[in-house]
């Protein structure tokens, strides 16, 4: 089987195990305190997307804007802390633990490592790397044209 129709598999199962895994907490903590735990997890995950996401949101807005992809795959950080609000966001338990895990830094470091998609620690030298599409020349009208100078021999 290939991922897409494991991915669809999963997909199809979550809403299944989600109801298995509520039943299970509801029979031990009773069904008020699961119906809350739920809310709860819903609610952070709104909180989540409000506070952290929304500024993902906006760097992958401008990154698109300005044609450059090179952005969003330097930005591994944002996306699961994005990824992380979602599964919150999604009612049940198991998205839950899901989102949390995601939230942890230290696990959210190494499944960026796993991923591939590992930014470049930052310098401590005032230095920032950019790709060539992250950047652009601009002249500044307060310097001199030296190109007049270069020309002359």
């Amino acid at each position: 089987m290939n991922v897409a129709k494991w991915l669809m598999l999963a997909l199809l199962a979550l809403p299944l195990a989600e109801l298995a895994a509520f039943i299970a907490v509801a029979a031990t903590i009773g069904f008020a305190w699961a119906m809350a735990l739920v809310l709860a997890g819903s609610l952070l995950g709104a909180l989540v997307l409000r506070h952290a996401g929304g500024n993902h949101i906006a760097r992958v807005r401008v990154a698109l804007g300005d044609g450059g992809a090179t952005a969003l795959q330097a930005d591994s950080d944002g996306f699961l802390i994005l990824l992380a609000g979602i599964l919150l966001l999604i009612p049940g338990f198991i998205t839950d633990v899901l989102g949390l895990a995601l939230l942890v830094g230290p696990l959210r470091r190494a499944l960026a490592r796993v991923l591939g998609r590992q930014t470049a620690p930052p310098r401590r030298d005032g230095i920032v790397d950019l790709e060539p599409e992250q950047w652009r020349r601009m002249p500044d009208p307060s310097l001199p044209d030296r190109r007049d100078n270069d020309e002359k021999p």
